[in-house]
């Protein structure tokens, strides 16, 4: 293959080759730890329940029993859950296709977290205008070590990660196609007020400017037009982001705060480009557009959310199916007793999450989230001296992210935030809401029960952010997009070293037997032990 071909195949290969790297790390050893991992022990058997019952039916006795292929402990009576249907739905999706086994509780969420390191570089390289910066954002997210370990085990936080992603990447598509159509429109109305104006075609002034500009290129805006701008249609890749964020909802319901962030930064969007397309009326224009996106956003959810409880809804034992029935003339009495049940347990979990302060040996402080300064242990084993030929051998699994991508993305992200602030830099805050988004919902609730894993919807993001400063190091914009000798050195030696680091942690974020010692070499914050 010439290397013209490879040029022209340069997006592919980089989207295999993040594939490739992201699979291996997620997939080989899948089956290990042969054992129920931290909550796994209510989601893994939720799907198994939901394979055998169609509903998550109580489980009684030894919660590790089921590893060993012990099911008698599963009951008919239902389940009091605390999480909507759809990542133990895909949880009971790779139990059917592989059985009940380690891999087979494990196996979607392995698949849809390589996915998701492929969507991140898509992401990168469409919005950083670069295929070798795309590839650097996959491949650190590869080497996430919250990203990894969320994507080997079953449980439900990197299920909602993965939809996130997809949901912020067909808004971007949203984006794109939207601009293109405004950007015609743009073209149009300038050929009219030029034949108002007796203006020449291609005489200057107004007639130079009829291309709309995107909100991360930083082009110059066009001359004023008057009125809003055009309509734009039925925005499909829009109402696709809120149906991906509709079901990242109906994994954990803090997919919401994700929801309110991007559907709100896509009207932003769509207020500077009208901006930038040069009418008069760019205010107006996005805002009254924003309507129908509101009421769809505010209709297509909750049927979404609702369709996903169809099990729920087609089988009688389901804990609270019958409340309604058996609690005459209370709740929403108007709705149908399905209904009206379905409202009553969700108003039973908002209760139940506001109020769990029960104290936990990971439970951590969202303020300190950003540092991964708290993660949380899913799996201390001794194993046999053979396994590792130490005096001391053990197996761990940590949900601990890529310290050096965690840390220096923190000092990006206070940079991004800077940026936006001084320069109103619109990458930056696409950007930087990602990261907010997924954090600082969750800075009033630090009395709460919360884990540090939560952040592996934050990890996307992060990477996105590190990547942004790493290219303006290596790329500043005097430059005009060529290359700083020194800034390249510095961005090539941290994106090195966050691999040397990955290499480093990957037996603790996979579980490979490792001597004690070994493991406690990897302890560099007293609060990781």
């Amino acid at each position: 293959m010439t290397y013209a071909a490879l040029y022209r195949w340069r997006g592919a290969l980089m989207l295999a080759g993040v594939a490739l790297i992201a699979g291996m790390v997620r997939m080989l050893s899948l089956s290990h730890p042969h054992a129920l991992v931290f909550d796994e022990v209510y989601y893994a058997r939720g799907g198994y329940s939901l394979t055998v019952l169609g509903y998550e039916g109580d489980w009684t006795g030894d919660g590790q029993a089921m590893v060993d292929g012990d099911y008698s402990g599963l009951s008919t009576e239902g389940d009091y859950v605390v999480h909507p249907m759809v990542g133990k739905l895909l949880i009971a999706l790779g139990i059917q296709l592989f059985g009940a086994n380690p891999v087979g509780w494990r196996i979607v969420g392995a698949v849809l977290g390589t996915v998701m390191c492929v969507l991140v570089a898509v992401l990168a390289r469409r919005l950083l205008r670069s295929t070798l910066w795309g590839g650097v954002a996959g491949v650190l997210l590869a080497l996430d070590g919250q990203a990894i370990v969320m994507s080997r085990v079953a449980v439900l936080d990197g299920y909602a990660a993965f939809f996130i992603v997809l949901a912020a990447w067909l808004l971007v598509l949203d984006h794109d196609a939207a601009l293109r159509r405004l950007t015609a429109g743009a073209a149009r109305d300038r050929e009219r007020l030029r034949a108002r104006t007796l203006v020449p075609a291609g005489g200057g002034g107004d007639g130079e400017a009829t291309r709309a500009s995107s909100p991360v290129t930083g082009d110059d805006a066009p001359a004023r037009l008057p009125g809003m701008g055009p309509g734009l249609g039925v925005r499909w890749w829009r109402l696709a982001g809120i149906v991906a964020l509709a079901l990242g909802a109906s994994v954990k319901w803090s997919t919401l705060y994700y929801a309110a962030a991007f559907l709100v930064l896509s009207v932003v969007w769509d207020l500077v480009e009208r901006r930038r397309a040069g009418y008069a009326g760019w205010f107006w224009g996005a805002g009254l557009r924003a309507i129908p996106a509101a009421l769809a956003t505010v209709v297509v959810m909750p049927l979404v959310y609702v369709a996903t409880w169809a099990n729920w809804f087609l089988t009688d034992g389901s804990y609270g199916r019958q409340w309604a029935a058996q609690n005459p003339g209370q709740g929403v009495t108007w709705l149908p007793d399905a209904l009206n049940s379905l409202w009553h347990l969700q108003q039973q979990w908002w209760r139940f999450h506001n109020g769990l302060t029960t104290e936990h040996t990971y439970m951590s402080n969202p303020w300190l989230w950003l540092v991964q300064q708290r993660p949380t242990a899913f799996y201390f084993e001794d194993v046999p001296e053979a396994a590792c030929g130490a005096e001391r051998c053990v197996s761990a699994i940590h949900a601990l992210g890529n310290p050096l991508i965690w840390w220096l993305g923190t000092l990006a992200l206070g940079w991004a935030i800077w940026r936006v602030v001084r320069h109103r830099d619109m990458l930056a805050a696409t950007l930087a809401v990602g990261v907010l988004a997924g954090w600082v919902p969750w800075l009033p609730y630090a009395y709460r029960t919360i884990f540090t894993f939560y952040t592996v919807t934050i990890a996307p993001f992060m990477v996105l952010v590190l990547v942004w400063a790493l290219r303006r190091v290596a790329q500043p914009e005097r430059l005009d997009g060529g290359w700083s000798r020194r800034g390249t050195v510095v961005a090539a030696v941290a994106v090195a070293l966050c691999v040397l680091v990955a290499a480093f942690f990957l037996p603790l974020w996979t579980g490979d037997p490792v001597p004690y010692e070994y493991w406690r070499l990897h302890m560099w914050m007293s609060s990781w032990v």
